[in-house]
């Protein structure tokens, strides 16, 4: 599992990102930085990330909950109750 912080430059302090935030947003949108982890008063505040990476991210987390779904389905089919492609495609049909 991947830690908060990876690498000391990815750690920034709220008055350092304050005062250069331009810069660091830059850093971000270019993807220069993975992320940067905004500390205050010595304790992570907030992640700051580029907008797609963060979108894969999201992207990933679904993926991933649906895996667990599928999964847990899985473990409770049962074949003998299960209905066929063709018998479900009637029964929407039939309520159309």
């Amino acid at each position: 599992m991947a830690t908060l912080l990876e690498r000391p430059e990815d750690a920034v302090s709220a008055t350092a990102m304050a005062r250069g935030f331009s810069a660091k947003l830059k850093e971000i949108a270019t993807r220069q930085t993975e992320r940067l982890v905004v500390f205050k008063d010595n304790q992570p505040a907030a992640v700051l990330m580029n907008v797609h990476a963060y979108q894969e991210l999201i992207d990933e987390l679904e993926d991933l909950r649906i895996e667990a779904i599928a999964r847990d389905r899985l473990a409770s089919y049962q074949a003998d109750q299960a209905i066929s492609h063709d018998a479900m495609r009637l029964l929407f049909k039939q309520g159309e």
